[in-house]
């Protein structure tokens, strides 16, 4: 549903979230999360995880939501 560069945006701005809380039972850094988000089709779909996931393993692209974003 999101482009990559979305999907690591939102993820950046959900960690900085997250973060400035500053609640004793979350980490200083690299907080953990899954945020799905449905769409309005039953097929259109995001799991939005912190891009610090992705520094050891390259994440699955959809290319027809790159194009897709491009278009809009």
């Amino acid at each position: 549903m999101f482009s990559m560069k979305e999907k690591q945006h939102l993820s950046a701005e959900i960690e900085k979230l997250i973060l400035g809380l500053k609640h004793p039972e979350m980490p200083m850094e690299k907080p953990e999360f899954l945020l799905h988000v449905d769409g309005k089709k039953s097929w259109s779909w995001a799991d939005i995880e912190p891009n610090h996931h992705y520094e050891t393993k390259t994440p699955g692209i959809n290319p027809f939501n790159e194009i897709v974003r491009e278009i809009l």
